[in-house]
Formats: C-alpha cells, structure tokens, sequence
C-alpha cells in the first residue's frame, strides 16, 4: 500500500504537488486526484496571469555628474579657492579675482570648504563646478560666466578702454605676480608670518603646525622658484626684479590717477585684477618686510585708496570672514537650535529632592525610639 502511494505521487506533478505528511495524506490525495488536476487549472491560470501583469515602471537612475559636489543647486556657482586667512580673504590673486568678480557681477556663489584638498582637471585652483560641469583658469571662468548669465562688466567699454584692459591685465599677471611669487617663494618665512597662515586649519589635519610650517617652507620655496625661473623672471637679481615690480606700479599708478576706477566711476575686469594682486602686498602684516608693499604704500597713494575702495565694495564682511576663517560669511547662516525650557526638569528634581528629605526625616525620627511628647530621661 505503501508502495503504490509512493508511486502515484511520483506523477503528481512537481508544481502542483504537495507535502506528503504520512500514509493517510497519500491515500486522501490518490483518490482525490481528479480534484488535484481541477486544482491544478487555476494555479496555471494564476501563473499565466502573473506573466501577464505590466511590469511597474521603473524610475530612471539620477544622472551622475563628473563633478565633486554631486548635490548642486542649478545656478550656483560652486568655488574651490585656497582657504581664507586672517589678514586676505586668499593668498592666491587669481582665486581672489575670481570671487571679487563674482560679487561684482552678483552671482550667486558658494566657496566648497575641501581644504585645499581638490584641483581641477587641468591642476589648478581656483576652479568652478556649475550645473554638474566644470571650469577652470580664473579667466576662462570670468568669460563663460560672463556669457551663460549676461554679467559683463565690461559691457560700457570702448574698444579703446578694452585695449587698455587687456594690456593691463597681461602686464599684471605675466609681469607682476611673478615678481610677487618670486618674494614669497624666496621668503617663505615670511608668507606664514605676513598671513599669518594657519596650516592645521586650511588643511584640515591634525599634524602639528611646527610641522607643517617646516614642509610648507622647504616645498612651497623649492616648487614656487623652479617656477620662477622657468617664467624668466627669477634669473634676475633681486634688485633687477624688484625694479620690474616697481615699474608695473607705476604704470598701474599712471593710468589710476585721479579716477575712481580705472575707466570712469564702475569697477571692470581690471579693476578687479588690479585689486586681486595689489591686496597680495598691502594687506600683509605691517610687521613683515617687503620692499615692494612698502614702495607701493609710499609712493602711490591712490592705488592704495583703489585697493581699500573695492575691498568696502566688494567685501563688506571682510573682517569677519578673515577673524573666522568662514569661506561662506556671504551667505546666511541657519537660526541657532533653541534649547528646550528646563523648568518642569527642575521642578520635578526640587520636588523628588523634598521626598528624599521628608522620607530622611521620617527614618530619624523612628531611629530615635520616641512618641511625639515623650520626655527626654533625666541623668542621675
């Protein structure tokens, strides 16, 4: 009997087929047989209509940006610059041209607080991310956010000014920051101590600063005069740069004169430039040598005044953002958390500290034995 249950349950099939728990089940289900197949047509029809269900759409993975900061917000200018310090905003004039013209043009921008940790695909800071793209080199910066959103401001020059500009410009950051890059590579010292650089905080490490203070003098001067001299300029004596470097204020000094800006009563691109550069020297701590801040300071007072008309201008929370070191003291900041009340915490402590009390006192008064008006025993 057992055999042929075996058997016939060999050829129900497997789909349809269920446990078989002992000799009776076997029995029930062969003589019921009929009603496995009659089962078996709606499991079929069951199946066909799983098959035949529309799948549920599927949402489209998010596109993946080959940019750092993924989260952006469309429009937003994303910068990665030098930290800040707590005498410049950067010590780098190109990363400071950059975020002096975005205030100008105003864009809106967020400095990306990576500690110095990121370049550019090119190896250059400052770089942008916008809109899950990238763009580096301070000029081609200015020139493509100048066309996405229309912020020219150049738009009121003639051809002439243009020229003029352009001159300028090339004079400035093909001539002068050099002769300022060869100061601060020659004098690395002097670059911690005139920005008063804090390394720990703009690399974000725990290496102690006596430390990094000792690398940044060996590395910063060894790369920083191999690119000196590879420019050109750093073949010279020190008195024949320092003399290029004079002559460029001059010049600068010349076309300023009497003027707000360099063409009219509005700030242009050179302006800016100017300012980016010229920042690098007067803003160094007064403690601090440097022929080229103190020829610049003594002789050509109006650049001076430009330099401290755009810095109100541009920078109206200067002080802040160099006290702080806050890379985004432009933007608003969240409303502090408001701590919740303790009042009903503290009540509730006074009151469980009363009930300790008065249990305390109820023990000692059992402790010592007595009924309320019971005399003390005389000594005899």
């Amino acid at each position: 009997m057992t055999t042929a249950t075996t058997e016939e349950t060999k050829n129900v099939p497997q789909d349809v087929k269920e446990p078989v728990k002992d000799g009776a089940d076997a029995v029930a289900e062969t003589n019921n047989k009929q009603a496995e197949n009659n089962d078996k047509k709606p499991a079929v029809a069951e199946k066909d209509d799983k098959v035949a269900a529309p799948a549920a759409p599927v949402e489209p993975p998010q596109p993946k940006f080959s940019v750092k900061k993924q989260n952006f917000d469309k429009d937003v200018v994303y910068l990665y610059q030098f930290s800040r310090t707590p005498v410049i905003p950067s010590m780098s004039p190109y990363c400071l041209k950059v975020e002096t013209w975005l205030r100008l043009a105003g864009l809106k921008y967020e400095n990306v607080d990576h500690k110095m940790k990121h370049r550019s695909k090119k190896g250059q800071l400052p770089f942008i991310e916008l809109n899950g793209g990238e763009i580096a080199d301070s000029t081609l910066i200015i020139k493509e956010l100048s066309q996405k959103f229309g912020k020219d401001i150049d738009a009121a020059l003639n051809q002439d000014q243009r020229n003029i500009s352009h001159a300028m410009i090339s004079m400035i950051e093909n001539k002068l920051v050099w002769v300022i890059t060869w100061w601060k590579t020659k004098t690395p010292e002097n670059v911690i101590k005139g920005y008063k650089l804090n390394l720990q905080h703009a690399l974000g490490t725990w290496v102690p600063n006596g430390v990094l203070n000792f690398l940044f003098k060996h590395s910063y001067s060894r790369k920083g005069l191999k690119k000196v001299k590879a420019q050109g300029i750093g073949v010279h004596k020190p008195d024949e740069i320092l003399e290029f470097g004079q002559n460029d204020l001059k010049v600068l000094s010349d076309v300023l004169g009497d003027k707000l800006y360099f063409f009219g009563n509005e700030p242009s691109t050179l302006d800016v430039v100017a300012f980016a550069n010229l920042a690098q020297l007067y803003f160094l701590d007064k403690d601090v040598e440097c022929q080229l801040r103190d020829y610049l300071v003594d002789n050509f007072g109006n650049l001076v005044e430009h330099t401290n008309r755009i810095k109100e201008r541009c920078f109206p929370d200067w002080e802040e953002m160099c006290k702080n070191l806050d890379l985004n003291s432009h933007l608003p900041k969240p409303p502090p958390v408001e701590e919740k009340p303790k009042e009903d915490g503290d009540k509730k402590a006074a009151e469980n500290k009363n009930t300790e009390k008065e249990a305390k006192e109820s023990s000692d008064e059992k402790g010592d034995g007595k009924k309320e008006g019971e005399k003390e025993p005389e000594d005899k």
